[in-house]
């Protein structure tokens, strides 16, 4: 099992399986995000099948959490946990003095994933996701 930066190929096999990750983000939202020029994406893969992927936005001083995203059949296995430790990983290297997320209010066990890697959270953003559910913000400092 390996965690790596993704390829445009990666990007292809995400593009066609999106829905069996999240309903909330869409084709474009993850081509956008891919081509951004302050954001890094990686793939989660073992025995050449993508298990999840995960990406991360930088500004000057801090990380974001853009997504991390495991294909539903292979939940409760890690793979979060995997790709949360990564993304830290990453931030530290960057010399980045945080890493910050937003996870919608009603995602109980991300919640529970972020409390257990010292995440805090600092603030609610309202009907973040799909204008209905509330979005915590939550921060990890370094």
């Amino acid at each position: 099992m390996n965690i790596v930066e993704m390829k445009k190929e990666h990007l292809d096999v995400l593009i066609a399986e999106l829905k069996e990750y999240d309903e909330f983000w869409n084709e474009k939202i993850l081509i956008d995000e891919f081509q951004n020029e302050n954001s890094e994406y990686f793939v989660l893969i073992d025995d050449g099948k993508i298990l999840g992927f995960a990406g991360l936005w930088f500004n000057i001083d801090e990380a974001h959490i853009m997504n991390i995203a495991v294909k539903k059949e292979y939940r409760k296995n890690g793979f979060g946990t995997k790709l949360l430790e990564f993304l830290i990983v990453k931030a530290k290297e960057k010399n980045k003095i945080c890493i910050t997320l937003e996870v919608s209010d009603n995602n109980f066990s991300a919640i529970l994933l972020y409390e257990k890697f010292n995440f805090e959270k600092i603030g609610t953003r309202k009907k973040y996701y799909n204008a209905e559910n509330d979005a915590l913000i939550m921060t990890k400092t370094f």
